[in-house]
């Protein structure tokens, strides 16, 4: 990339700029975090939560920083000041690394359930194509220089185009990416230009960050906004996604798994202990698909991921349905967990009541014992959903057991008695409450017998439990084979 000189680059910026300090210093990166600043890159400090980021504005110098962009002016650097760097900050990111987005095809996947699912699914069925991939997901970040965690679900505006261009760099072809609302909202994925947006579906969440419903579909409803994507396919099995089929302004293809009327549609479900089969129709064919993922609620997800590869045009959608079908597993999404026990044990992410409704009565269909569910609240988000969850679980399962997931900065017993609540109400479930976790699955373990189902909910591939900011390492797949494990030994 080319250095460009500090007054070049807030002239990029289409708002109100002032530049305070020398504006010939050269610019050669753009990073968010003063941790991870390289010599010759602008400094973003952007209003925080607890902190601003202009409150580290010496290590970044320290470490190589030239200049800052921030709403507020700096002694330490010389700054360009606006008053919403997060606003500017994507297009200004994407300009600096040469407008990466543009040499890929990104697939940008929105919703509330099936996100990482329908990226998954996106990947392997654009590799099966014989196109080489890049993914962006809550999971994880995979490209050409191997894979790493994510941090969040949608990377932050200038980590986005710095993997964009790192994935062009690398002669990737095209981009499978979860894109949040929380990402839409906040600008993140502002400058990044996408081939096909997917939209999944809507159902309650994340109203600790959005003031309703509608706000929450407005902010999804921002990635098929022309100037953001060419391309679309949405589901149109609840009423936002017909809304927004109705509405959306570019070519737009839609997908469903309950009516025809949909331009591809899903019929002859059927999911078992092995996988799940479908009849897909339309794009001119009928073709049989089965898929090694589990659940009825992953033809949903399928459909999204082929709906956008022929929205994109020129796929060989065959070769991408083998390479679906060859998708074995999605990290923590009713991931199956085996130690030889006499009966099933699953980790999986679902976290709000559409999830759960979802995931439930298939679980369901798969014993004739218990089931016996182990669920929890996040903290720090919309504590409408907590009492709900228990209600929802108990309404299912025959024992649900409250336990913590990752209380953040909410009090831990408050978000138990809340979850608990709504499972004494919900049905006629054994509701038992432990807070410490791995007490709680070795519980759920010792409860289960032959043919029964256990399901540890609500963290899916989540690696870390946070309390009060204190991050501990914590792997709901690893707990429960150890509690499956430790079972067969005592036996």
């Amino acid at each position: 990339m080319m250095a460009k000189p500090l007054h070049e680059v807030a002239r990029r910026i289409d708002s109100e700029v002032r530049l305070v300090g020398s504006g010939g210093v050269n610019v050669t990166g753009i990073c968010q975090d003063s941790r991870r600043v390289r010599t010759g890159e602008l400094y973003v400090a952007l209003p925080g939560r607890r902190h601003h980021g202009a409150q580290f504005v010496v290590e970044a110098a320290r470490r190589g920083a030239v200049a800052m962009l921030s709403d507020r002016a700096s002694e330490v650097l010389p700054t360009v000041v606006v008053d919403d760097p997060r606003r500017v900050l994507g297009p200004l990111a994407s300009w600096i690394y040469g407008y990466p987005s543009t040499a890929l095809d990104v697939y940008g996947v929105t919703g509330t359930n099936g996100k990482t699912s329908t990226a998954y699914l996106l990947d392997a069925g654009l590799r099966g194509t014989g196109v080489s991939t890049g993914m962006i997901t809550g999971i994880s970040v995979r490209g050409g220089d191997g894979e790493r965690s994510a941090a969040r679900t949608t990377p932050e505006a200038c980590d986005l185009q710095q993997t964009l261009a790192a994935f062009t760099g690398a002669q990737i072809g095209a981009v499978a990416m979860e894109v949040s609302s929380h990402g839409l909202a906040l600008h993140r994925v502002d400058g990044t230009h996408f081939r096909v947006g997917v939209f999944t579906n809507l159902a309650r969440d994340h109203l600790d960050f959005h003031p309703d419903m509608n706000a929450y579909f407005a902010a999804k409803a921002r990635l098929f906004a022309p100037e953001h994507c060419a391309a679309a396919a949405i589901g149109i099995d609840d009423d936002f996604g017909r809304r927004l089929a109705a509405t959306v302004l570019v070519p737009r293809l839609t997908f469903s798994t309950t009516t025809m009327d949909a331009d591809l549609y899903a019929h002859g479900i059927h999911a078992d202990e092995g996988g799940t089969s479908f009849t897909l129709y339309g794009a001119g064919t009928a073709k049989p698909v089965r898929l090694r993922l589990l659940g009825p609620h992953q033809v949903d997800n399928a459909l999204a991921a082929l709906t956008a590869l022929v929205a994109r045009g020129g796929v060989d959608l065959d070769a991408a349905i083998d390479g679906i079908e060859r998708l074995e597993t999605v990290p923590g999404r009713l991931e199956p967990v085996d130690a030889g026990q006499p009966f099933l044990a699953f980790v999986d992410y679902m976290h709000n009541t559409a999830g759960q409704r979802r995931l439930f009565p298939y679980l369901r269909s798969l014993t004739g014992g218990k089931i016996i569910a182990v669920v929890g609240a996040t903290g720090d988000r919309d504590p409408g959903k907590r009492v709900p969850l228990g209600e929802t679980a108990a309404h299912f399962a025959d024992t649900v057991i409250v336990t913590d997931e990752s209380p953040c900065f909410d009090d831990a017993q408050q978000l138990r008695n809340d979850v608990a609540r709504g499972a004494r109400k919900g049905g006629n479930a054994e509701v038992l409450v432990l807070p410490d976790r791995t007490e709680a699955i070795a519980a759920a373990v010792a409860c289960a017998g032959r043919g029964d189902v256990v399901v540890v909910a609500g963290r899916g591939h989540d690696r870390v439990q946070v309390y009060n900011g204190d991050r501990r390492i914590f792997d709901d797949r690893v707990v429960l084979h150890n509690a499956l494990t430790q079972l067969n030994t005592s036996e």
